[in-house]
């Protein structure tokens, strides 16, 4: 039975408590995300409760089952950078309503996905904990779209990615029903699998994939510190027998399920950290320099390249006080150790200083706040600078977050600079030393149709680049509708096809985030770039602004 968009509206309306949009306005307001695509969606869900999900992805399903298209794509606030929180159907808002501090307790925090990041972090430590993997939106970012990309930032190198720091979900299935996704033992999965229900078929048949394909799977694994691509099927079930189905949630950009609860693990806060600066003018010294540091266990090795430091020098040079602007280093490194114990810091800060002085002698130790502050807003606020650039050309998302053993980080960038002169486009680079994950913006106007050209020409020269580096495509922003068309290159067809498996699996009618991720092809991706690109979706969005 096909139903009317008026009917669809009506039924959605009469059985939710939350808000149910149409309007041209609202629509158009999420079309976009912080990615280069445009997808204009049929209706406009902010669920109130997690009943309001249940009663929607049920009536959908339903909907679907006689014959209606209307997918479901969750979203945040829109700062997805791959097009991960676009669809054509039902785009289901968290933050307006689902957004409550639920629970805390010594070391662990309960939220719902909708609550933005550094809310919940300035909540963690006025207690003293923290969460550590933290991406750099976090004043913009939600909680559950950093579950849903398993996000990252500079801490990691330390602390690990979300997915080390998530202790349990609340998923809604596809057909409606919740769960919740924790590790459990060899007795505990033996339970599960003899239910008769959705969970315990998701249980029977995850057991059974990574069982008959362990071999493959256990080959398939990349040799990088972090990684946001695919379906993580190399954590679920473990050497012990335990299991837990939330390492294949997290990460999946909401194709799997929908989160409506997170529980995450978190640690002791410490504000006090010792911060070093080191400036070179060979990036494979950095490089060497960065690998013998690594041991020291730091918290953050970040680093910005002359091609952002020139950017800053042409359009924000306040940022680089104390710099010669007319002799910018080619890369500068930030050392960072945040140890509880201050002779702990100290001590690390004087090793990292002897490793330094082997490569360069210009380093400097950051003593004040004041002066931490200073050179952590070159890093920090680069991306914030740059998103506001004025003319036509923007610093685009295309080839943003690619990442490769450290030893091969100079090979990488020196790599991609040759792609950049290739196809004669300005650059931003800075990023993540410590893991060799690089964010690579490349100035491009998408109203111009020959720099529409070039997207997908530097997309497949720099992801070719990247697998023949034995990397991957994602360290932390995740696949989206960008970088689906590169994930079979990736990982093969064979293990491509156990994903496609594992979203069968959850997803038999494909109505969560179809088109995100998974069966991704470049010509889709092609037809949904827009004509021009800005962030307006960082703006608030409630339910009142766009009821017109």
């Amino acid at each position: 039975m096909l139903i009317d968009m008026k009917s669809l509206i009506h039924d959605l309306s009469t059985q939710l408590t939350g808000e149910v949009l149409v309007s041209e306005k609202a629509r158009d307001f999420f079309s976009t995300d912080g990615s280069i695509f445009k997808v204009n969606p049929k209706v406009i869900i902010y669920p109130r409760n997690e009943n309001d999900v249940v009663s929607a992805v049920k009536y959908l399903s339903w909907a679907n089952q006689e014959g209606n298209k209307i997918s479901i794509t969750a979203r945040g606030k829109g700062t997805d950078q791959s097009g991960g929180a676009l669809g054509n159907g039902a785009i289901m808002v968290f933050p307006s309503h689902m957004k409550l501090f639920k629970d805390i307790s010594a070391n662990t925090v309960t939220v719902q996905p909708g609550m933005i990041y550094s809310t919940l972090q300035g909540i963690l430590q006025s207690h003293w904990r923290f969460l550590p993997p933290y991406p750099a939106s976090m004043d913009y970012c939600t909680v559950g779209g950093a579950v849903a990309n398993n996000s990252s930032g500079e801490k990691t190198i330390k602390y690990g990615s979300t997915r080390d720091w998530v202790k349990s979900l609340r998923v809604v299935l596809s057909n409606g029903d919740i769960i919740v996704t924790e590790r459990i033992n060899k007795k505990e999965l033996k339970k599960k699998k003899r239910q008769s229900d959705f969970e315990g078929h998701l249980y029977r048949e995850v057991d059974d994939i990574l069982t008959q394909k362990k071999d493959l799977i256990n080959k398939s694994k990349l040799s990088v510190s972090k990684n946001s691509s695919g379906y993580d099927l190399w954590d679920v079930k473990r050497s012990d027998g335990s299991f837990d189905l939330s390492q294949l949630i997290i990460g999946s950009q909401g194709t799997l399920g929908i989160v409506t609860e997170i529980t995450f693990y978190t640690a002791p806060y410490n504000p006090k950290t010792n911060l070093t600066v080191a400036y070179f003018d060979d990036i494979e010294k950095s490089e060497e320099a960065v690998k013998k540091i690594l041991p020291l266990n730091p918290s953050a090795v970040e680093l910005v390249d002359y091609n952002t430091l020139d950017f800053l020098r042409l359009n924000k040079p306040e940022m680089l006080r104390g710099f010669d602007l007319n002799n910018l280093p080619r890369v500068i490194i930030l050392i960072e150790f945040d140890d509880i114990k201050t002779k702990d810091r100290v001590k690390k800060t004087k090793q990292a200083g002897k490793i330094l002085s082997q490569y360069t002698d210009n380093f400097r130790v950051a003593d004040s706040h004041a002066e931490q502050s200073e050179l952590w807003k070159i890093r920090r606020g680069a991306a914030a600078i740059i998103w506001t650039q004025s003319g036509p050309k923007k610093a685009l998302p295309i080839i943003e977050d690619g990442v490769v053993p450290v030893a091969n980080l100079t090979e990488y960038l020196n790599s991609a600079y040759k792609i950049f002169k290739k196809y004669d486009v300005k650059i931003a680079t800075w990023g993540h030393a410590g893991n060799a994950n690089m964010h690579m913006q490349p100035f491009l106007d998408l109203g111009n149709m020959r720099d529409r050209s070039k997207i997908f020409e530097i997309a497949d020269d720099y992801y070719k680049m990247i697998i023949r580096l034995k990397g991957s495509i994602t360290g932390e922003h995740n696949d989206g509708i960008m970088r689906g068309p590169y994930l079979r290159g990736l990982f093969g067809s064979k293990v491509y096809e156990i994903f496609e498996e594992i979203k069968d699996l959850f997803d038999p009618l494909k109505i969560l985030n179809p088109g995100v991720k998974m069966d991704v092809s470049k010509e889709d991706a092609m037809i949904k770039m827009r004509r021009e690109y800005s962030m307006d979706q960082l703006f608030e969005h409630i339910p009142g602004t766009y009821n017109q």
